[in-house]
């Protein structure tokens, strides 16, 4: 079956998350703003049946990227969700019963042609089952100093690009280890049962991390425009769970001149995504 059904499967979970991320927007924006960190955001937020409308989108995204991790490299499905930012876009504008600009077409193209020739090129490989705990440790260390320098850094900050870019690369880190937690859990599951999943502290860890990028994602959506936070959001999670495959899993990607069509395929995306986010600020 190869890589097929973890992309198929990443697919309609990207998809699932770009309904999501419509919804929540919507709902961000119907609750008082804040200034700081503010946990009770997501019990007001509670109250608003579009938000758990997007939640009811999240949770069929998080059973599809499961299954999709469980069957594929981790350096292939996690840069799948790039296609979110167009795919919220679309979503986006037909409940705004508005049609998109041919330029915005151009970059939904520049996004796809893009993330299809790189991971053409990269052709990531590698299914590994087993983390090695002293692999874990310095990787959750080290995830968790980004993440709170990120989010400090955002705080010190008034509402704007900056507070926004720095909450979406906080809630970036947070989604990337959240998967890689989740495919180590859904091979335990896999192998050993339901008794060992609910045993194993990679379950409670990914949940812990899953709620964590919940949360920064709601105030990165509340802090600050779309064409701060999403790039962010989207190339940041793409990049790490890259970084987060090879040094974890020991995933492959070729390299030598492969690297040429990688880049320019890399260089769409961020072409795309930067002009989609700035088209998601601007109707937002």
């Amino acid at each position: 079956m190869g890589v097929l059904l973890p992309t198929l499967f990443a697919l309609c979970a990207a998809a699932s998350n770009a309904l999501a991320t419509v919804l929540q927007r919507r709902a961000t924006l119907t609750v008082p703003q804040a200034q700081g960190f503010r946990p009770g955001l997501l019990l007001d937020l509670l109250r608003r049946p579009i938000w758990l409308a997007g939640m009811l989108a999240v949770i069929v995204a998080g059973v599809g990227q499961a299954v999709a991790l469980a069957t594929g490299p981790l350096a292939l499905v996690q840069p799948l969700f790039v296609l979110e930012l167009p795919l919220a876009l679309l979503f986006g504008s037909l409940a705004d019963r508005q049609r998109l600009a041919r330029p915005l077409w151009a970059a939904v193209a520049a996004v796809v042609a893009g993330l299809g020739l790189a991971l053409m090129a990269a052709a990531p490989e590698g299914n590994r089952t087993h983390v090695p705990l002293d692999r874990w440790v310095p990787t959750l260390a080290g995830c968790a100093v980004v993440v709170l320098a990120l989010t400090t850094a955002a705080l010190r900050r008034p509402p704007g690009r900056a507070r926004a870019g720095c909450l979406g690369a906080a809630t970036a880190v947070c989604y990337a280890l959240t998967a890689a937690l989740m495919k180590t859990s859904m091979h335990i599951l896999d192998d050993s049962g339901v008794g060992a999943f609910f045993s194993t502290w990679h379950t409670y860890a990914f949940a812990v991390c899953g709620i964590c990028a919940l949360l920064l994602l709601e105030h990165a959506l509340q802090g600050g425009p779309l064409v701060a936070s999403q790039p962010a959001l989207t190339l940041g999670d793409a990049g790490v769970s890259l970084v987060l495959g090879v040094l974890l899993y020991e995933e492959h990607v070729r390299t030598g001149w492969w690297l040429v069509p990688e880049l320019l395929g890399v260089g769409l995306i961020v072409v795309g995504v930067f002009t989609l986010a700035r088209a998601g600020a601007s109707t937002g």
